[in-house]
């Protein structure tokens, strides 16, 4: 019973000192959010996910909490996001385009297609194409967090490029070959869709900011964020 109350007790310390941390994730997260989503509804996504996380931690696999909870954080907010199912059909069926496009070429080529092929692929001109990018962004921002079938606890692409380890030797199997995967496929993505991801996702830039390091529009950040994302998740399926 006394191990139980500590560990009751740990939980929600962390909870209680990362209280501004998650106002700081949905601060970063709004631009990438529709408008019609109110704060008050990202943040109790984001509450449920600070809590799931103090519940879930585990100090002994050598991670800060503060990088564990964001992940779950971010996918709990796009969780929440995903079921108000905000893409209509014309957009799905945009998404669903751009990924046979790049499978098709991808089969083709023997690597991953550039944009401007994908663009002619499509039939489209580049600009037409990076402005579906644009479109389907949001939907290719929660592919990295999306949850891996096969497994009880949550765990999702960007979990496995942190840790590897497993609970059973039928899943670490799994996940050894998830991770080498999606490392051959984070290769062939161009320098600057790689480093976008990069700044993203692990060193915590909003785009704004990554726009600012690179030189470029905020726009043209989006773009590279969506076809990267987009590329990862037609190599993932294949």
């Amino acid at each position: 019973m006394m191990y139980q109350a500590t560990a009751y007790d740990d939980r929600d310390e962390l909870i209680r000192s990362h209280l501004n941390f998650v106002e700081i994730v949905v601060q970063r997260m709004r631009p990438q959010i529709p408008g019609f989503i109110s704060l008050d509804e990202l943040k109790s996504a984001a509450m449920y996910g600070l809590m799931e996380a103090a519940g879930r931690f585990d100090p002994g696999k050598g991670v800060l909490f503060k990088t564990y909870a964001e992940v779950r954080i971010r996918g709990a907010v796009l969780d929440e996001v995903r079921k108000m199912d905000w893409f209509s059909r014309s957009m799905r069926e945009k998404h669903n385009q751009v990924i046979g496009a790049i499978k098709r070429l991808e089969q083709e080529l023997g690597r991953e297609p550039s944009e401007e092929e994908i663009a002619a692929a499509m039939g489209l001109g580049l600009e037409e194409y990076q402005k579906i990018l644009n479109e389907i962004g949001h939907l290719g921002f929660v592919s990295l967090y999306e949850t891996l079938t096969g497994f009880s606890k949550g765990e999702t692409f960007l979990d496995q490029l942190k840790d590897e380890q497993a609970k059973s030797p039928e899943e670490e199997v799994v996940l050894q070959e998830l991770t080498r995967e999606l490392a051959v496929q984070l290769q062939g993505l161009s320098e600057k869709e790689r480093l976008v991801l990069t700044l993203f996702y692990y060193e915590g830039f909003t785009q704004k900011e990554i726009a600012d390091v690179l030189d470029l529009s905020e726009g043209r950040i989006s773009q590279l964020h969506s076809q990267a994302l987009l590329k990862l998740k037609a190599g993932m399926q294949a």
